[in-house]
Order: C-alpha cells, then sequence, then structure tokens
C-alpha cells in the first residue's frame, strides 16, 4: 500500500524537507488590509511590515475543496491512501475542513489532529513521511505520529502577548496579561492550546531560560531541534549555537522561519525551540 502524507503550511517545514519527503503541504491564507491569497504567495518581509504598522492582518483555514485536490492528487499519483495531520483544532478550523474534504475522497484519507504546530507537527509529518515512503501502512504512520507528537516540545517566546490576544489564540497564557512590561512571557502548547510556561525579567534572561528548559526537555535523548522564528534570523542562530552543543545526541537542527500564518499571532520577534525525539 501506498501512503501519502499531507500537512498544511503551519508546520513551518523548509521547503527542501518537504520537498525530500515528498510532503504534501495545503497553504493557510493570510489576509492584509482585505487582500487574502495563500501564505506563500506573499513574502514574509510584507507580513512583518503590516503588522508593524498596526495593519489589518489575519489568517483563514484553507478551504475544504484545497484539501480535496490535495488527496485527489495524491490519488493521481498512486496513492492508496492518505493521511492527514494538521494543527491544533482548538487553534483553528484547518482540521475540521481537511475531515469534510476526506469524506468526499476517493481513497481512504486519516485526518489527525497534531494538538500543536510549528516544527513539533513539521517533523512528526517528515517522520510519517519516511515510514511511508519505506511501505508502511496507515496505521505504521499514524503510530508514527502519534509518538512523535506526545515526546515533542514546543517552546516558545514572545516579545509581547498582544498578537496573540488579537487573534484570539492566547488560551491559558492569558492570565499572564497585565504582567509588567519588562517580564517577558515563555509558552509552550498544552492540550492544544497556547499555555503559560514561564515569564522572566527580560528578553535575554528569557532566551536563556528557554534554552536551558529545551536542554532539559532533550533529556539525553536521540532528538531533532529546530529553531523557528519571526523575523529574527540573528537571535535564531544563537539560541542554535547555544543549545546544539548542550545536546549531544542531536541528530537534525535546522533554523526556519515560521510560517506567515503563525507569525500573525505570535508577532515580530517571536522565537521557539522544537525537541522532536527521534
Amino acid at each position: 500500500m501506498r501512503v501519502a502524507v499531507v500537512t498544511d503550511s503551519t508546520a513551518s517545514l523548509p521547503a527542501e524537507l518537504a520537498a525530500q519527503w515528498r510532503l504534501r503541504v495545503v497553504p493557510v491564507q493570510v489576509s492584509i488590509d482585505g487582500h487574502l491569497d495563500d501564505e506563500g504567495r506573499i513574502p514574509h518581509a510584507a507580513v512583518l511590515d503590516a503588522l508593524r504598522a498596526g495593519r489589518a492582518v489575519s489568517t483563514e483555514p484553507p478551504a475544504a475543496a484545497a484539501f480535496f485536490w490535495a488527496y485527489q492528487q495524491a490519488a493521481a499519483d498512486g496513492a492508496d491512501a492518505v493521511v492527514s495531520l494538521h494543527i491544533s483544532a482548538r487553534q483553528s478550523k484547518t482540521y475540521e475542513h481537511a475531515l469534510e474534504a476526506a469524506r468526499q475522497s476517493t481513497i481512504p484519507v486519516h485526518v489527525l489532529d497534531s494538538g500543536t504546530s510549528g516544527m513539533s507537527m513539521g517533523y512528526a509529518a517528515a517522520a510519517a513521511a519516511r515510514v511511508a515512503a519505506a511501505g508502511g501502512d496507515p496505521e505504521r504512520v499514524m503510530a508514527t505520529l502519534a509518538k512523535r507528537l506526545d515526546d515533542s516540545s514546543e517552546l516558545i517566546y514572545v516579545d509581547t502577548l498582544e498578537y496573540l490576544r488579537k487573534g484570539g489564540r492566547i488560551g491559558a497564557a492569558a492570565k499572564l496579561i497585565g504582567s509588567a512590561l519588562s517580564l517577558k512571557p515563555l509558552l509552550t502548547m498544552r492540550e492544544g492550546q497556547i499555555a503559560p510556561l514561564d515569564k522572566v525579567l527580560g528578553a535575554n534572561r528569557a532566551l536563556r531560560r528557554l534554552a536551558d528548559t529545551a536542554v532539559r526537555r532533550a533529556d539525553g535523548r536521540e532528538v531533532d531541534v529546530a529553531v523557528e522564528h519571526v523575523g529574527a534570523p540573528d537571535q535564531a542562530k544563537m539560541l542554535l549555537d547555544e543549545i546544539t552543543p548542550r545536546i549531544p545526541r542531536t541528530r537534525v537542527a535546522i533554523i526556519t522561519e515560521v510560517s506567515s500564518a503563525l507569525a500573525i499571532h505570535l508577532g515580530p520577534g517571536a522565537l521557539g525551540i522544537t525537541i522532536s525525539p527521534a
């Protein structure tokens, strides 16, 4: 049986990694001043400029039709089944739209709620695609996804909670609103929502705490590591240089720019670390 793996662009996968494992990535849509388009057609710099200027910026999940055609293309390319992995259903209607499309597909489609986003989802999708390429059936592919997602950590630094608040994605981290401006929030994904992890005085200390937490979460295991950023490549490189010597069993280590759809809710300067045990 040939299994295709589909995900959405909030996985923040580098294009070359998605291409390497023949992952099909359905783009989330981004709106700037009412102009709606697939996020891949809008430069990251344009999204950042719009955020900094306070313009009307928002996101929309892919339409069910976009998923339907991804599944149909997989079938046309010889797939007998699809495993489709998506951003937490508590953060977006993407999962619902994928389910709607799956009901119309001509081949079986198994739609999964990742309960997260970013490279926790991206590395899980890549691992699943490797299993699929080796001939794994849908059950084995989904078991791989479940293990990767259960073991992964998504650690997030934001300069301000305002973007999460405006986008309605703040979840349990709402309790941090009102903290002094010098207190910088560290966040994580818990039960499908953004949740508070810690708050630290000053950005530099917060990033050190983020790095220390990532090292603890690796816990001596063989892991894939990603540092994700919103318009902050230099800080992302510094973070990666800080943590990789302290995680001796790092298998893959990459820097990737966060999906524009996530960037809109995290805000400029946000940074994240994914620890994904192999």
